[in-house]
């Protein structure tokens, strides 16, 4: 406490929680493993069971990546890992929210809805408006982040520019073009789900799990 105390007194960050960091990393590696296995039961099994399932559980996992991403980048622009965070947190919310009633429609669905109704996009997250796009607005300012500090790798930065381009081309697609086997959809989806999205958690993870320490000497 009076390390803290003292931090806060000199206009210093606190350093964060080596445990929590390392509680992050994990959370990270499993975000890009539910992220795959998402696609997976989503795009070639089309199983709604487990897709619902893994967009919760990649949703609320996210939350704890983010905090962690807060406390290292805060250190580059504090008001701007702030923003990056709420838009993170709200992103990371719609799908953890919109997974949920998926899942709660899958396991105990409705005895009738109309075509009319089934065929409207969800309340919660429309088209993917916080999965897609506000996840891919909270990714190019985490990204600018990570590339102007020296918190994390400036690989990492450059490839969160490509996830966050992807994500927002994702949630374009799906409001504009309704079709899922569309290539206007289908490419970046396929791209975002079995490639860039595992890779840059899992990367991120692992960076967070080895610590301050780990990635000072990694670099």
């Amino acid at each position: 406490m009076a390390s803290h105390a003292v931090a806060n007194r000199a206009g210093i960050a606190p350093m964060p929680s080596t445990a929590f960091e390392r509680f992050a990393g994990l959370c990270g590696m499993l975000v890009g493993v539910v992220g795959f296995l998402y696609s997976v039961s989503f795009i070639v099994l089309r199983n709604d069971l487990l897709s619902a399932l893994f967009l919760m559980l990649g949703g609320l996992l996210t939350t704890a990546v983010l905090v962690a991403l807060y406390e290292r980048l805060r250190e580059t622009n504090a008001s701007v890992a702030l923003w990056a965070l709420l838009l993170g947190l709200v992103g990371a919310a719609g799908s953890a929210i919109h997974g949920g009633y998926d899942l709660a429609n899958t396991i105990n669905a409705p005895e009738a809805i109309p075509a009319n109704l089934a065929n409207l996009p969800s309340q919660i997250d429309p088209r993917g408006l916080l999965t897609f796009g506000v996840a891919g607005m909270a990714l190019l300012v985490i990204a600018w982040l990570i590339t102007r500090g020296g918190q994390l790798p400036k690989g990492l930065g450059s490839l969160g520019y490509l996830l966050a381009i992807l994500l927002i081309i994702v949630y374009l697609a799906r409001l504009i073009v309704l079709t899922p086997t569309n290539p206007v959809l289908l490419v970046p989806a396929l791209l975002t789900g079995f490639v860039v999205n595992p890779i840059w958690y899992i990367w991120l993870g692992l960076t967070l799990w080895r610590g301050r320490g780990g990635e000072t000497a990694a670099r």
